[in-house]
C-alpha cells in the first residue's frame, strides 16, 4: 500500500468516475510534467482545466488557463503539480471548490493537507500519478474513448 493507504481498487474506482480535472501547477511548456499529465488526461477522455495564476487566459492543449480553483467552475478532481508547502491552502481551495478528490503528484507528501482533504469529505491521493496509474490499472477511456 502507498502513502495514502488506497488500494488499486479505490484509486480505480476514483479515476473512473471523475470526469472534470483541475490541473493546478498546469504548465505550456512541453517539457514539464504536468503539461505532459494534462496531455494524457485529455487523451484518456477527461475534461481538464489547467489552474496557473501565470497563464491565466492563455490556453495548453487548447483549454484555457484560468487563475484559481474557484475559476475551474464544477470540478470532481484537483491534480496538485506543486511543492508540498503549497498543498494545504490548495486543500482549503479544493474543499470549497466542491470537488470529490484531493490528488498530489509523485514526490509530494503533505500531512496537512491530507487531514484537510479528509476532513472535507474529499478522496486523499498522494505521491501517485494518475498517467501512470490508469495504463498500470488498465482504466478504460472516459466514455468508451480510444
Amino acid at each position: 500500500m502507498s502513502a495514502d493507504g488506497l488500494t488499486d481498487d479505490a484509486i480505480r474506482a476514483l479515476l473512473a468516475s471523475v470526469r472534470r480535472i483541475a490541473l493546478v501547477g498546469a504548465s505550456n511548456k512541453p517539457a514539464r510534467p504536468s503539461n505532459g499529465v494534462m496531455g494524457f488526461l485529455l487523451r484518456h477522455g477527461y475534461q481538464v482545466v489547467p489552474v496557473n495564476p501565470g497563464l491565466a487566459g492563455q490556453t495548453i492543449h487548447g483549454q484555457r488557463v484560468v487563475a484559481s480553483l474557484a475559476e475551474a467552475g464544477p470540478i470532481d478532481m484537483v491534480d496538485v503539480f506543486r511543492e508540498a508547502s503549497a498543498t494545504p491552502t490548495i486543500a482549503r481551495q479544493a474543499v470549497a471548490a466542491g470537488a470529490r478528490a484531493l490528488w498530489l503528484q509523485l514526490g509530494v507528501l503533505n500531512e496537512e493537507a491530507a487531514t484537510i482533504a479528509r476532513v472535507g469529505g474529499l478522496v486523499f491521493v498522494e505521491d501517485r500519478c494518475p498517467a501512470i496509474e490508469i495504463p498500470r490499472l488498465r482504466i478504460a477511456p472516459v466514455g468508451g474513448r480510444p
